[in-house]
């Protein structure tokens, strides 16, 4: 599709100059580079493709960069970026020095709030409108959150907080896209959500209000009257009792709705909450038809769709969970999974299909999740916490308090350890090894491969306490998991190769960095160990390695501060033993997206890296 009226909008300036009768054309246009942009780099789809005219509505009604927009999640700001000058960045969008797939304050002034983790709109916004009051700076904040996200209860907590601050300006927008949109929200839908957001109806209220208020019982006759006339056709009460003007629900694809009643909530103050109604994939229609499997798609044919590929992939880490679940589910009836809204991404499908009644998703609310599983533990139950590395940080007082300080029977399979890729810093697990093994009663559990993977799931949840196992996002080696569900010895590594020098290195691994290493340790002709667990650690092993070689080698995918080097540092100064150290993992700074086996190969963590590193520090004592 030509994008000739696309191809003159470089900044929101550019698009104010267009007559709003222009402005369908240009969403079909711009719907149609979202599009073409993400079927040649891989992305967020769906969303995107839902929230092309609310984009355009934003930008023309509201002054940005100096009225404040923040994107909850972010992973809908595609069409934002498009129109604030990055249109030709989407061909890097994801990649390497490229643009980032979430909004991000050093890429542009345009980004106003960094998100990649849901519910933090409000907060935001709501701070830099509080800032603005403080400063005497006149400007709008707008907070686009979606219905997912306003599960979390820190959206709440804002909403809360921000409904007795009637002298901020601050426009909450609740794109709400998990609803089809009935012939309600029609032509009689935007004529009331005109209404009620005009300056009459805000006048008017606000008169009665005065007037009324001098007679108590007819006051509160009034008041009732109203929010049951907007209650008939809007869910308004619960935002109108949190302090909140509420306007709609509305139809976020009908820019004649929109605009009048952006340009209306602009001009009237306090704390404003717009219901906007979209559909994910809009205008695509095997997007519309699956918005899950397009959630995030990697390449692929817009003409054609997603297609199977013609040989069967490997199987992923979370694939290699989700069967070990059912596996152990049907073996133990008291095994529950719990997910934070993750089903697909934690491979939980087949076990809600499975075993409906043992399946719960708690929504985006991962502190819930983690005390939630402790409940169930309490009365004798073993709960399944699936939730991304990233996001148990969310719950880490819920981890802490709720569950090892009760010596809880809770075990954590924490996917996405280690770099993610493309969704970068704000998705990467480099930091739970840290903030789990200084936990008291915690387990820490580092597989290797797929084939560790399920041994070290079934270990850790049979240790009769709190266990989280972490693992990578995608494919390992393709080791084939055992049919059954073994166990290893608790805190136990495993020697996978000997070196045949004296007083040589060790390189001892955790994680799936093990198989680098031991291409790296057979150049080297050093002691390769797959540490297995990074607590309890294998203290009698890091001591015997320690004493029959002249260096140790610290191999992990996760922060080196605090990590699974520190630990056997730890070790061997309690013990009072001194031989060389190096820790290899990951630096201290936030790492950016791009391809995964190419970060890690520019930060030295591929077996060539590994190899050049041990060579440069210890020279003498390898081949």
């Amino acid at each position: 599709m030509p994008t000739d009226m696309l191809d003159r909008i470089d900044s929101p300036a550019d698009l104010k100059k267009l007559d709003r009768c222009q402005l369908s054309a240009l969403a079909d246009e711009l719907r149609a580079f979202v599009l073409e942009s993400v079927s040649r780099t891989g992305g967020h789809l769906s969303s995107n493709l839902g929230t092309v005219e609310l984009t355009l509505a934003l930008h023309y009604v509201f002054n940005t960069p100096d009225d404040r927009i923040v994107w909850d999640v972010g992973h809908q700001t595609y069409p934002h970026k498009i129109l604030t000058g990055r249109r030709a960045g989407m061909a890097t969008l994801r990649q390497r020095d490229g643009i980032s797939g979430f909004p991000r304050r050093s890429e542009s002034e345009y980004d106003a709030f960094g998100t990649a983790h849901s519910s933090t709109s409000i907060s935001a916004a709501l701070g830099m409108a509080a800032a603005a009051r403080i400063e005497g700076v006149e400007r709008k904040h707008i907070a686009v959150i979606g219905d997912g996200a306003m599960s979390a209860g820190m959206a709440f907590e804002a909403l809360n907080n921000g409904g007795v601050m009637p002298d901020v300006d601050l426009l909450v927008i609740l794109n709400d896209n998990d609803m089809s949109i009935s012939p309600p929200v029609g032509a009689l839908n935007r004529y009331l959500a005109r209404l009620m957001s005009g300056k009459f109806y805000a006048a008017a209220r606000n008169v009665g209000k005065a007037v009324l208020s001098h007679v108590p019982p007819v006051f509160e006759l009034a008041r009732r009257i109203e929010e049951h006339a907007k209650g008939m056709v809007t869910p308004a009460t619960m935002f109108e009792e949190l302090g909140f003007n509420y306007v709609g629900p509305i139809d976020g694809h009908d820019l004649d709705s929109l605009i009048p009643t952006l340009q209306n909530m602009r001009n009237l103050s306090g704390p404003r909450f717009l219901h906007v109604v979209t559909r994910k994939g809009q205008g695509y229609k095997l997007a519309e038809a699956d918005p899950v499997l397009y959630h995030g798609p990697g390449k692929f044919d817009p003409a054609v769709g997603i297609s199977k590929p013609s040989t069967p992939p490997r199987k992923t880490f979370t694939q290699v969970f989700g069967d070990w679940l059912c596996d152990m589910a049907a073996e133990d009836a008291r095994l529950i999974g719990i997910t934070p809204a993750m089903r697909e991404g934690s491979g939980l499908v087949e076990f809600e299909r499975r075993f409906p009644d043992r399946y719960f998703d708690v929504g985006i609310a991962e502190q819930h999740a983690v005390t939630f599983a402790g409940g169930l533990a309490c009365e004798g139950l073993k709960p399944v916490v699936a939730i991304y590395s990233t996001f148990l940080q969310r719950g880490y007082d819920q981890l802490i308090h709720d569950v090892a300080l009760q010596d809880l029977d809770v075990t954590f399979a924490l996917d996405r350890a280690g770099l993610v890729g493309a969704d970068g810093a704000t998705h990467a697990g480099n930091y739970d090894i840290a903030f789990v093994r200084c936990i008291p009663n915690m387990v820490v559990a580092t597989p290797s491969d797929e084939a560790e993977c399920r041994l070290l799931l079934s270990t850790c949840y049979q240790h009769p306490g709190p266990a989280a196992v972490r693992y990578p996002r995608g494919a390992g080696t393709g080791a084939a998991p055992a049919a059954g569900l073994d166990t290893v010895a608790l805190g136990k590594g495993i020697v996978r190769r000997e070196s045949g020098r004296t007083a040589g290195v060790a390189i001892l691994a955790f994680g799936t960095l093990a198989v680098p290493a031991l291409q790296a340790g057979q150049a080297l002709d050093a002691t390769v160990v797959d540490m297995r667990f990074v607590k309890p650690i294998d203290r009698e092993l890091i001591l015997e390695l320690a004493a029959r070689h002249g260096a140790l080698v610290t191999v992990e995918e996760g922060s080196i501060m605090g990590g699974a080097g520190s630990a056997v540092c730890e070790v061997l100064n309690d013990a009072g033993v001194t031989v060389p150290v190096m820790q290899l993992g990951l630096p201290d700074r936030f790492i950016d997206h791009g391809d995964q086996a190419a970060l890690l190969a520019g930060l030295g963590l591929d077996a060539a890296g590994i190899e050049h590193s041990v060579r440069g520090r210890f020279p003498e004592r390898v081949s």
